[in-house]
């Protein structure tokens, strides 16, 4: 099936309408499949996934057409739906429309009216798919959500997030504390068929364990002191977006359980309660510590890593990309001039090259105060290496080296201390540097050739 296809599901337990709206449809769809009742669409519906489900309110038990719209919007969020109710049933359109639903059409059936409101349904999943295509050929271009780098490392990063951003597999993003691991969860939303849907942050970390099962599943009223009042927890609020756990290592043996359903079953109860909820989100955690190291210590579950790890992803430490500190500068300074109302500032060849040769332990976040900081408190438009903070860790090149003359010196200055660290690091072996460097052995030699580091 291609992208551009539209497929329509028809449900309805009488065959005269089912067989007359298949006949009246037949040309505003490139495939039409019909059911009789909810299990027969939803097999359907699983095998071949329809663009639009024109379903009767009305339909044999245990389901009706307002349930099954929920659930199918619960898997394929992207779907539109259209339901058919009663003439003069007010009530039961609302709820439809609360239920998802794209619109609706009352008995009995106008054809003509059907048909507008299919060919509105196909026009939006054609303007979502066009609007999906350019998000990624924008991704493709360059920047992805604020992310920014040019080097190897990152390159990597952000081939992993185009590659696995459409799909529903869940994510452990590793990195030191300001390496961009929420911007990198973000991203992986923005570019899912789930961006319309919520992104829902939590930071485990901050957490006091006795409210961190609430935060994750809710609680109902007077579940224990203070509760006051049913709560949703982060799972809830999601719906059928995106849920970001940052510092899952920090989670106590008692969540590591219940998150594990969650994952096994897709259900769990909010604290308290007895309803099984469903949870239909995307999740993505993150943690700037070694999960091996958590697991091998007893602090972390073995069988919840192997969960959450399905497609990992490492982002590098802003030491191993040294070269991407003056575009990450260049980003930061317009930005901070234009939220401070600040005139555009630009940085001389010394003060990038302090900056760029640098070890920054805070990573980016660091590099961004940093910045801001200078943007608020230099009066000039040109910012030099004297106004630089002192604290920065100083670079690994040689005291009294001269600072380069241009940005361009600069970039070529730190890509030179990265070459030759990589060298010493390998005993001068060519295809380890390479590798340590995140090239090809025949970039590595033309860079020692570029450099005279032969």
């Amino acid at each position: 099936m291609s992208d551009d296809e539209f497929g329509i599901l028809i449900v309805d337990d009488e065959p005269n309408i089912r067989a007359g709206l298949e006949k009246g449809l037949i040309h505003e769809a490139d495939r039409i499949a019909t059911a009789a009742d909810a299990e027969e669409a939803l097999a359907k519906f699983r095998a071949d996934p329809p663009e639009l489900v024109i379903a009767d309110v009305r339909l044999p038990s245990p389901m009706n057409g307002l349930e099954l719209i929920e659930q199918m919007l619960r898997s394929r969020p992207q779907t539109t739906a259209i339901v058919i109710t009663a003439h003069g049933a007010v009530e039961t359109a609302v709820e439809a429309m609360r239920a998802g639903a794209f619109d609706f059409v009352t008995k009995p059936l106008d054809l003509a009216l059907l048909r507008q409101q299919v060919r509105k349904a196909r026009e939006r999943h054609r303007l979502r798919r066009e609007n999906s295509e350019l998000r990624r050929r924008l991704a493709d271009a360059g920047e992805i959500s604020g992310i920014i780098g040019e080097c190897a490392a990152m390159r990597d990063v952000l081939r992993q997030i185009r590659q696995i951003a459409a799909t529903d597999a869940t994510v452990l993003i590793q990195g030191e504390s300001g390496t961009g691991k929420e911007l990198v969860a973000r991203a992986l939303h923005d570019l899912s068929d789930r961006s319309e849907k919520p992104f829902v942050a939590v930071n485990l970390g901050a957490l006091p364990e006795t409210l961190l099962e609430s935060e994750l599943f809710g609680h109902e009223k007077g579940s224990f002191t203070g509760a006051s009042r049913r709560k949703p927890g982060c799972f809830e609020r999601a719906g059928a977006g995106s849920l970001f756990l940052d510092e899952i290592t920090e989670i106590p043996a008692k969540c590591q359980i219940d998150l594990l359903r969650v994952l096994e079953t897709g259900q769990y109860t909010r604290v308290g309660g007895e309803e099984t909820l469903h949870a239909d989100v995307r999740l993505i955690s993150a943690t700037n510590k070694s999960a091996q190291a958590e697991i091998e210590r007893g602090a972390f579950r073995e069988d919840l890593y192997y969960r959450l790890n399905v497609v990992p992803i490492e982002i590098p430490p802003l030491r191993r990309r040294q070269g991407d500190v003056p575009l990450l500068v260049e980003y930061f300074l317009a930005h901070f001039c234009q939220r401070h109302n600040r005139a555009p500032k630009v940085v001389a060849a010394d003060a990038m090259h302090r900056l760029a040769s640098a070890r920054w332990p805070g990573n980016v976040r660091q590099l961004r105060n940093v910045v801001e900081r200078l943007v608020i408190t230099v009066p000039d438009d040109v910012i030099h290496a004297d106004d630089v903070p002192e604290e920065l860790a100083p670079s690994t090149a040689p005291p009294g080296a001269p600072a380069p003359a241009t940005l361009a010196e600069a970039v070529e200055e730190a890509e030179k201390t990265a070459v030759r660290a990589a060298l010493a690091a390998s005993g001068d072996h060519r295809e380890r540097a390479a590798n340590l460097l995140g090239v090809s052995v025949r970039t590595l030699h033309y860079k020692m050739s570029r450099y005279g580091l032969h």
